[in-house]
């Protein structure tokens, strides 16, 4: 999104500096690269599909126990020794079009004035991490999910053990008094995902906090939002520890590559399902064909067990409907023989939309991002730092402290529109300021001035889009249409939002720190709703969370979902999703830990019921 430092400045030091760090241990004996060379006396209780935050955890939780052979199959490479990937502050260098990605783009979205936006998704393993900001989300999304599945163990209160059981609250990395800025009581500290509190200041550190005091009717001070109740402004944890990243790959899969019974297969991706017998009237579902490549041999193997999904929202439903489950009329379309009608597959797709703001600031040293994309010398200094002390701003996401708020109940944005929260502790929208130029439509930096931006998302989106299949081919790119800004409650909210970043920057703890509206922002009339509304239409795209393509429901109904509530495929045997895709509704908060807590609550009820389908 907009100013991207290079790598290749930012990589200027020495060869052997460098080489320190990418001779990190990259084989073991359970990763493998060439399908060909996978044990061939070796049977699999369960194969998974995909190495995100819900395929490693699924690895992980599985292999302790000893006699159960897990198999995970993933489309990208090895995450190991990778420093773009170790580097927080390197994550906007991960995508689009980079060599971590998939590099999916959407249709031509009508809400966006035709643009067409990049769409990306992780394709390593580790998955879609790259920002790491860990929310949990509100009390309410939990209980509506509860709700609408008919199990109350994906409640609030039923999730809390799995939360604690996956988090291990790590100190700052500058190890600073995190007073008053965490409730360390609420948290777990013995898991394998370390999250932690930023630790680097940021120039406007000090200006959001106060100006939380001052405007506190509107945006009040929250110490910790993963308690339940988000709303608020506070200070951002994220998946980072001892100064690095910490991805799924390096929480669940890295210390566990010694395991015997745990095998990888890289480089590699499943193009079909293919059914194994029928049960009870229903199709089994427990073998998988995988190749590196659509011209390199067809590779085959069946599970025992289950085959278990966990390629996320865009990639499940893709290798489904490939496989003959799904809507028949678009399958037969496509010469598909359905074998499986589940309509709702691909359907349903939600995600955040996201608009950057830019204000100027009056001291350049203020505006970290584009001091280090003009200055080469300055990013390979801070780079440095990284590397020999695990310190300093390359420790950081991009921002420090993050706002999730609700629009007023007489808003003239629910005229005629319910409200689409989960209730009154989940946001609307998003707000968090990065120390820089950043434009959500990918516009260049300017080379001269320099600025903060105001990052609004919208988080409980009314908008409805899909996911099908533009071939048979398994490595053709499929059809990604999020639909983004196509209801009047949409637009009216990112109407709001943008508003509010502009309220909340006229605060007086932003004198002489701010100069107003920049860059194309200046040009905006904010008194003036079209003004608005072509500025959001303009600027648009993503903040890549998309949900909600193999959502689950209540078990007998396979109308209106996917999934049954412990995320069995509706109508199928030996066949289970667990990822984003299952997510009934998109949670108002980055959904990672949405998705890690949903994977570890999956791997006990795998574990609870191993052996049940023969």
């Amino acid at each position: 999104m907009g100013s991207k430092f290079s790598l290749e400045d930012l990589f200027t030091l020495t060869l052997a500096t460098i080489f320190v760090v990418q001779v990190l241990p990259q084989a073991r004996a359970a990763l493998f690269t060439d399908p060909s060379t996978l044990p061939n006396h070796k049977e699999y209780d369960y194969i998974i599909v995909g190495a995100g935050p819900s395929g490693s955890v699924l690895a992980s939780r599985l292999t302790e126990e000893a006699r159960t052979n897990v198999l995970l199959i993933e489309a990208g490479p090895n995450d190991a020794g990778q420093l773009s990937l170790e580097v927080p502050f390197l994550a906007s260098q991960l995508q689009p079009n980079m060599q971590f990605d998939w590099n999916y783009t959407t249709v031509p979205q009508a809400g966006l004035g035709g643009r067409t936006v990049p769409y990306s998704r992780g394709r390593v393993l580790g998955g879609s991490t790259n920002f790491m900001i860990y929310t949990r989300g509100s009390k309410d999304d939990f209980d509506n999910y509860a709700a609408l599945t008919g199990d109350d163990g994906w409640s609030w209160d039923a999730l809390q053990p799995y939360f604690s059981k996956l988090e291990n609250l790590v100190p700052p990395v500058d190890g600073h008094d995190t007073s008053g800025e965490i409730l360390p009581k609420i948290h777990g500290t013995s898991g394998p995902l370390k999250i932690s509190l930023p630790g680097a200041p940021l120039p406007s550190n000090s200006r959001v906090i106060q100006a939380t005091q001052e405007l506190r009717s509107e945006f009040p001070f929250n110490v910790d939002m993963s308690s339940g109740d988000p709303l608020g402004i506070g200070w951002s944890s994220g998946t980072f520890g001892g100064g690095a990243r910490v991805s799924a790959s390096v929480a669940y899969l890295q210390p566990v590559l010694g395991r015997r019974n745990l095998d990888i297969l890289v480089n590699t991706t499943v193009t079909k399902l293919i059914q194994t017998g029928t049960k009870d009237g229903q199709p089994v579902f427990r073998r998988v064909l995988f190749a590196q490549s659509g011209s390199a041999p067809i590779f085959a193997l069946k599970a025992r067990i289950e085959v278990i999904l966990a390629a996320g929202a865009i990639n499940t439903p893709q290798l489904l409907m490939l496989s003959g489950i799904g809507p028949v009329q678009v399958l037969r379309s496509l010469g598909i023989k359905p074998i499986l009608d589940l309509p709702d597959v691909g359907q349903h797709l939600a995600d955040h939309p996201l608009v950057t703001n830019q204000f100027g600031v009056a001291q350049s040293s203020d505006d970290i991002i584009d001091n280090i994309s003009r200055n080469a010398t300055f990013a390979s200094a801070l780079l440095e730092q990284w590397l020999i002390e695990r310190q300093g701003i390359m420790t950081l996401d991009g921002q420090t402290q993050i706002g999730w708020l609700r629009i007023p109940t007489n808003d003239s944005a629910f005229n005629g529109a319910p409200d689409p929260s989960a209730g009154r502790l989940s946001p609307h929208y998003e707000l968090f300021v990065v120390p820089g130029f950043m434009s959500s439509r990918g516009t260049p930096a300017p080379t001269t001035g320099f600025f903060n931006t105001f990052l609004t998302a919208l988080v409980t989106p009314t908008s409805r889009g899909s996911v099908t299949l533009a071939s048979v081919d398994p490595f053709a790119t499929p059809i990604v249409d999020p639909n983004f800004l196509s209801t009047p409650f949409d637009i009216a909210a990112m109407r709001f939002a943008v508003r509010s970043a502009v309220r909340f920057a006229s605060a007086p703890a932003w004198r002489g720190f701010l100069t107003g509206p920049a860059a194309g922002f200046a040009e905006v009339d904010t008194d003036d709703d079209d003004s608005v509304d072509a500025w959001v239409r303009a600027q648009a795209s993503t903040i890549f969370h998309p949900v909600s393509t193999a959502r689950m429901g209540k078990c007998g109904d396979a109308r209106g979902a996917v999934v049954n509530p412990d995320l069995t495929v509706k109508g199928a045997r030996g066949l289970r999703i667990v990822d984003a895709s299952v997510l009934p509704l998109i949670p108002a908060a980055h959904p990672q830990a949405a998705i890690y807590v949903f994977a570890e609550r999956a791997a006990d009820l795998i574990k609870s019921r191993t052996g049940s389908y023969k």
